[in-house]
């Protein structure tokens, strides 16, 4: 008789889902899937809608990362219109770039403080009950007072290009719509209510120090937790360097060769393409010389660190070499370091906006460019969970006749679907009962990834959210649910 048991599941991640684990006829796992069974369908419901409007429309699909979507489509629809990247004023740029930096500031604060950092003060066998952000702030206050203002600091910066935390208006076609006031800069730069970048640098950097900390005694969990070969993906400058908002596609295997060469951001539809598996709404990126069972890549700050050869603030930089000294240079396939990563980019970006806020040219009125019409844009952008790409075609009325988006948990569905069957192999197989801990470690493996279901599958409403465990004939034999 199959058994029910209602529990938390797939918790601490923006959307829902559900894992079901296959049995063999020995009582081992078999397989183990995670199935994303929300439905959008936003790529099919943008279209018809004037270009123009597809920077504010797409952000709609997330209240997590709306200003990845929308810079990533305004990249797109720049192109449209006819200009590069390179081809916006110096203002423009660096005024996006600055918006960029907040939101992957911003998230980066969110994953960490609010949802990992559960898993890591208090361990894998915790009570659901304190497995949040409340029962972090209870254990150590200092800790939480600086993630919720860290988080505060990007919000108020894309707050004051923006016009809003989430779903502002900043980017048009060809630049910005408007220019950034000494006032609105000035406030970054000193202590108020919210603490000034250098005090964000200052916080950032002793994050990385705490999660160096952590490892040093928790080595062997973090090391070996979900760990599995797989390929990474990520923007890099032209010269190798890290790149969040405008680069070349880079792709690493597991052992570090070259899967994909510095590609431009227009070739992209050369190398990938999507698979589609009956039991789930989520599709699965991969490079098309290496097939679907070979050609999938990780994204994200894992995957960034990876491929990229350094990066340009100084402090950043330092921690990147100390990070990629642990494996002897070597590409990182530890799912559980990519809280590490994570907290490095925080770091990187705190100081980047140092560097946009003390640069005076950020406060110029040259906003916008004109080129000539095309028919398609393309748009990518390292969002806070890995590589974002935005695909637009239009008529010569302007109107969108087709959208493809490749948001960055998609790129990261077969390397999650590979940490859940790690976790199932590894701490569920042959066990006579899943206990909470258990299922908690496949809630860990998945959350490592940051992932944002939402974005990712494109359904209005909640669903409830399952781990079901079946036999060799399907039979159902242990189910726990949590209802919507």
């Amino acid at each position: 008789m199959s058994k029910k048991i209602a529990i938390d599941v797939v918790t601490r991640v923006e959307g829902h889902g559900k894992v079901t684990i296959h049995l063999d006829e020995k009582g081992a796992v078999k397989d183990a899937f995670f199935h994303i069974v929300e439905f959008r369908g936003f790529e099919r419901f943008i279209q018809g809608h004037p270009y123009w409007e597809a920077p504010l429309l797409v952000q709609r699909l997330c209240g997590i990362c709306p200003v990845s979507h929308h810079l990533a489509a305004a990249k797109a629809i720049d192109q449209i219109v006819g200009l590069d990247p390179g081809d916006l004023s110096t203002v423009a740029d660096k005024l996006r770039r600055l918006l960029h930096y907040g939101q992957v500031f911003q998230s980066h604060a969110l994953h960490f403080f609010y949802l990992a950092s559960p898993d890591l003060l208090f361990g894998l066998d915790a009570p659901p009950e304190k497995r949040n952000v409340v029962a972090v702030a209870m254990a150590d206050k200092e800790l939480a007072r600086k993630g919720i203002l860290m988080r505060k600091f990007g919000q108020e910066i894309i707050k004051a290009i923006a016009g809003k935390r989430i779903h502002g208006i900043a980017a048009v076609p060809g630049g910005v719509h408007k220019t950034f006031f000494p006032y609105e800069r000035d406030y970054f730069l000193e202590d108020n209510d919210t603490p000034d970048v250098d005090t964000m640098i200052k916080w950032s950097l002793e994050m990385v120090q705490f999660i160096k900390a952590y490892h040093e005694k928790n080595r062997v969990w973090l090391d070996t937790f979900a760990s599995y070969p797989s390929g990474h993906l990520g923007l890099v400058t032209d010269d190798g360097g890290l790149e969040l908002y405008d680069g070349k596609m880079r792709a690493i295997d597991s052992v570090g060769n070259t899967r994909l060469n510095d590609i431009h951001n227009d070739e992209y539809i050369n190398y990938f393409q999507e698979g589609v598996e009956r039991w789930s709404y989520m599709k699965f990126p991969y490079l098309k010389k290496l097939g679907m069972k070979e050609g999938w890549n990780r994204v994200g700050p894992l995957a960034r660190l990876n491929v990229c050869d350094y990066i340009s603030t100084p402090l950043a930089n330092k921690e990147l070499q100390e990070f990629k000294s642990y494996w002897n240079g070597k590409p990182n396939n530890s799912t559980m370091h990519s809280h590490w990563a994570r907290l490095i980019e925080t770091l990187h970006c705190a100081e980047l906006m140092k560097d946009l806020l003390i640069d005076e040219s950020i406060l110029g009125n040259d906003l916008l460019r004109e080129g000539v019409r095309r028919p398609e844009g393309i748009g990518i952008i390292e969002a806070p969970r890995g590589t974002l790409i935005h695909h637009y075609k239009v008529d010569d009325k302007g109107m969108i006749t087709k959208c493809n988006l490749i948001v960055s948990t998609t790129h990261n569905n077969e390397a999650m679907n590979r940490a859940v069957r790690w976790v199932a192999k590894n701490v569920l197989d042959k066990q006579p009962e899943i206990t909470e801990g258990m299922l908690n470690q496949v809630e860990i493996a998945i959350r490592a990834f940051d992932p944002c279901l939402s974005c990712a599958t494109h359904a209005i409403g909640k669903m409830p959210l399952k781990v079901s465990v079946f036999d060799h004939q399907d039979k159902l034999l242990h189910e726990r649910i949590k209802s919507s």
